[in-house]
């Protein structure tokens, strides 16, 4: 993850609570920057360079559930947490079974708070890596021929050479030759490695 998916944003238009929490996070040595409105923050273009959003659930103009919706809309998957009153914990629950990451009750308690957010870059951090990683592997699955991947579809079966041979009515040298360039162009040395490396996509 870049410098700049690890920020944390809070989005509040409660001017001294998003001061409190920009000095908060800073006090704690974290990147944070700081918006008075769900549209400020479309607007600034900024979303991409977000590990972590701090947002207040009820706002003037778009509230903090209409800009989550927003964010699930447009395939957005950094993880949410919401700043709740005390009456807008249903919603804050219902949010949360849509895949917001967690919701915290004001006034709250500044460790709590920190806690749950670097919890949210923790897993946003994980989840970039592994999408990364199944990127990675498709890009070699990309490179595989027609035939190669139906060499490797017997491979993962458990098949023998001479049985994959027979199916595909080619020799067992050729068979050997593809088996060898699948495992090259994969990255693996076994069947078992090949399993393992695309097992990872799921």
């Amino acid at each position: 993850m870049s410098a700049a998916e690890s920020q944390i944003f809070i989005v509040d238009d409660d001017d001294a609570i998003r001061d409190a929490l920009g000095w908060l996070f800073r006090s704690r040595g974290h990147a944070v920057r700081t918006w008075p409105s769900a549209e400020a923050l479309l607007d600034s273009g900024e979303i991409a360079h977000c590990g972590c959003l701090v947002l207040d659930i009820r706002m003037d103009g778009m509230s903090g559930l209409e800009l989550f919706g927003w964010l699930r809309e447009h395939s957005h998957t950094l993880p949410v947490i919401f700043l709740t009153g005390h009456g807008d914990v249903p919603m804050a629950v219902d949010a949360i079974k849509q895949g917001a990451f967690d919701f915290v009750e004001k006034p709250f308690n500044d460790n709590e708070l920190v806690d749950r957010a670097l919890a949210a870059l923790t897993m946003h951090r994980e989840q970039i890596s592994k999408r990364a990683a199944v990127q990675a592997i498709e890009g070699r699955v990309a490179q595989l021929t027609q035939r190669e991947i139906e060499v490797m579809e017997r491979v993962l079966a458990g098949q023998m050479n001479k049985v994959i041979a027979s199916d595909l009515g080619v020799t067992m040298r050729t068979v050997e030759v593809h088996r060898a360039r699948i495992f090259e162009k994969m990255g693996v040395r076994s069947a078992v490695e090949l399993a393992q490396v695309l097992a990872a996509r799921k």
